[in-house]
């Protein structure tokens, strides 16, 4: 089945922006969120971390046009979605703010190793470069190999595990 684009205008954009901003997060999160109401929270994983594979591809697509910005901040997008898509699958806990974020990645560090902190950081630095525009092309390329990692680690154990269940 394809993908059709979903355009959302006016009054009902703004709204759904002030809303995520006031929670402190992404549109695509808020209505993931909103979406996924009332589904169990090994559900919401899938949802969280198929959001994240989708990130991932619009950030390659941004940095092949040049979009080094937009690039960064999808991945560290990505990123963020992949721990919460684990805290989800893990414990049924949604993680809301970003300290929450820290607090996970340092438990999936113990857990799958040293290489996730390595992925986080690149991501967070994609963060930094979204607001203050300091990287370049080459930053992103590098920053995609350990945030694609971290989004392929997660998605495999959600995915693996729950063909089992």
């Amino acid at each position: 089945m394809s993908q059709v684009p979903i355009v959302v205008r006016g009054r009902l954009a703004r709204r759904v922006r002030e809303e995520a901003e006031k929670l402190g997060v992404s549109v695509d999160e808020y209505l993931i969120e909103l979406l996924s109401q009332g589904l169990d929270p090994k559900d919401k994983a899938i949802e969280y971390i198929e959001a994240a594979e989708e990130l991932l591809k619009e950030a390659r697509e941004e940095l092949s046009k040049g979009n080094i910005r937009q690039a960064a901040e999808k991945l560290w997008g990505a990123s963020a979605l992949a721990v919460k898509a684990y805290a989800y699958w893990k414990e049924g806990k949604r993680l809301t703010s970003h300290g929450e974020l820290w607090e996970y990645m340092r438990l999936m560090t113990r857990e799958m190793g040293p290489w996730v902190r390595e992925a986080w950081m690149y991501a967070n630095g994609m963060h930094v470069c979204f607001y203050e525009g300091w990287c370049a092309q080459e930053d992103v390329e590098d920053s995609i190999k350990h945030v694609e990692k971290l989004v392929k680690e997660v998605a495999g154990r959600i995915k693996n595990k729950l063909s089992f269940i």
